[in-house]
């Protein structure tokens, strides 16, 4: 079968490889659709953390049911169904998983990260991991694992109906906590330094205000919308250490503060600020079985959108020409999708 592996930054070949074997317990599944995540992009730049080289990437991915291994569940599986693939593989024993946060299990293995993922036409993976949601695109369902995230971190802010929630980062993890935010119930303010974005999260998004600092005073217009309060939630999607840090800023007292972006830098705090406002800062990894039946239940019935992320498309066999031009801000991409054995 045709694989795509990333050999170190700024490389990826096409190869022949022999098609995944079907373990004990798994499911034979046809590629049809790849979206390409943050995580890629970062892997192909060489700026991602938990990662080795050469790795076959791929995590968003839908296709098709071809083959059950041995002792694998058929209860809700059957060849032919189109089905999403949950890629965190938890080792169900350590203590996170014993207290239901397979999320962050300690021996988590991320499928396009950790270990070999789905730029391939065929991947073996484990039947508990593969899920069949009725009434959606194969598009759609290659989206849900990066909406998932979003609705993990929604989650985690513990955000109640009529809380002024702020999102700061407008991409893929951003737009889709923006949307479970709204799911929730919460007054969403989107902020973000590209106006294009504010405007996307404003149209198709609906969120109910926009910051832009490079044009505005930040905190001013936070508090301005807030009626002086600041933000209840507090949801930060870029990964970038120093929006991190100010992040603090935009809190009410009593407030959730939520990091679903990952930096590799370290972070540092006036600690009077934090503690007048008894604040609680967390992290919010990957997402749960609950989030992934979330999502598809909130496309399904409308309170989430999807397919309108999708800026950028192209066949597999384009992709490695591609791909480079998804990593420039100037292209415009907000969810690029690889299309396969169509």
């Amino acid at each position: 079968m045709k694989t795509v592996v990333c050999q170190e930054p700024y490389k990826f070949t096409m190869e022949e490889t022999e098609k995944t074997p079907v373990k004990e317990g798994e499911v034979l599944v046809k590629i049809r659709r790849i979206g390409i995540c943050g995580t890629d992009l970062h892997a192909y730049q060489g700026n991602q953390a938990f990662f080795e080289y050469p790795r076959v990437l791929g995590h968003e991915l839908s296709g098709e049911v071809t083959e059950f291994g041995t002792n694998a569940d058929q209860s809700k599986l059957a060849i032919g169904d189109n089905v999403l693939i949950v890629p965190y593989l938890h080792c169900g024993k350590c203590v996170a998983c014993r207290r239901g946060n397979t999320n962050c299990c300690a021996n988590m293995q991320v499928i396009g990260v950790h270990q070999d993922g789905g730029m391939c036409e065929y991947i073996s993976v484990p039947a508990s991991h593969v899920l069949k949601v009725d009434n959606l695109s194969l598009d759609a369902m290659a989206l849900v694992e990066c909406l998932a995230i979003g609705a993990h971190a929604v989650r985690r802010a513990d955000i109640q109906e009529g809380d002024n929630a702020l999102v700061i980062g407008a991409g893929p993890i951003g737009l889709a906590t923006m949307q479970f935010a709204k799911a929730a119930g919460a007054n969403v303010i989107a902020l973000d330094l590209n106006q294009e974005r504010l405007d996307f999260c404003q149209a198709d998004i609906g969120v109910a205000a926009t910051v832009n600092p490079t044009s505005e005073d930040a905190i001013e217009k936070i508090k301005e919308l807030t009626n002086g309060e600041f933000a209840t939630a507090v949801i930060d999607a870029t990964g970038h250490a120093g929006s991190m840090m100010g992040a603090v800023e935009y809190c009410s007292h009593s407030a959730n503060l939520v990091y679903v972006g990952l930096s590799k830098d370290k972070l540092s705090y006036d600690h009077p600020n934090i503690h007048k406002r008894e604040l609680t800062i967390m992290c919010s990894r990957n997402a749960t079985l609950e989030d992934f039946q979330h999502v598809a239940d909130c496309l399904n019935d409308g309170r989430a959108k999807s397919t309108c992320m999708i800026t950028h498309t192209c066949k597999f066999e384009d992709m490695i020409e591609e791909f480079p031009a998804w990593t420039k801000p100037e292209t415009g991409v907000i969810k690029a999708m690889v299309e396969l054995n169509d």
